[in-house]
């Protein structure tokens, strides 16, 4: 039961900082644009910088608590790079120099949600890799009965005998 929720946990968790993000590149594009002013942009942006900071934070935590040092190890760069930031100051957006570092916080932003979209695909395979076979920690009601050229079988288990 603990696995089942670490893993809906992180899924939440990753979608919850994709949707973030997602939101902050839509606000830097109808700057872009012109459909919305550097002041509504960068006060919207402000607000959502340190949710995003948090939400990466507990996802680093909780793959830490959890023992997926994979998934740990994946996270902590961007981690670290968001603690540096918000240490220098450099994660509020400023009014008067939007427009200036315009594509750069695009790109940036574009290299969070690719990374994020990575390290969803692998919190995927090894949510799959470890309910494959029967081997989800001994939750499962299934058991091995035999593997044959990389397929698995698998047999409810009798639960009369």
């Amino acid at each position: 039961m603990a696995e089942v929720l670490y893993w809906i946990s992180t899924f939440v968790l990753i979608l919850t900082h994709l949707c973030i993000l997602g939101y902050e590149l839509l606000l830097l594009v109808d700057l872009e644009f012109d459909y919305i002013n550097p002041y509504d942009s960068t006060s919207q942006i402000n607000q959502v910088v340190v949710p995003e900071f948090i939400v990466q934070g507990i996802l680093c935590f909780v793959n830490l608590i959890a023992g997926h040092w994979l998934i740990f190890f994946i996270s902590l760069p961007s981690l670290y790079y968001n603690v540096r930031s918000y240490s220098r100051r450099e994660h509020l957006a400023d009014v008067t120099e939007i427009y200036n570092k315009l594509n750069s916080e695009r790109k940036k932003l574009l290299f969070k949600v690719a990374y994020l979209v990575a390290v969803f695909v692998i919190a995927v395979v090894r949510l799959i890799d470890s309910m494959q076979c029967g081997k989800s920690h001994g939750e499962s009601k299934y058991e091995l009965i035999s593997m044959e050229e990389g397929t698995c079988e698998k047999l409810q288990k009798d639960w009369f005998s």
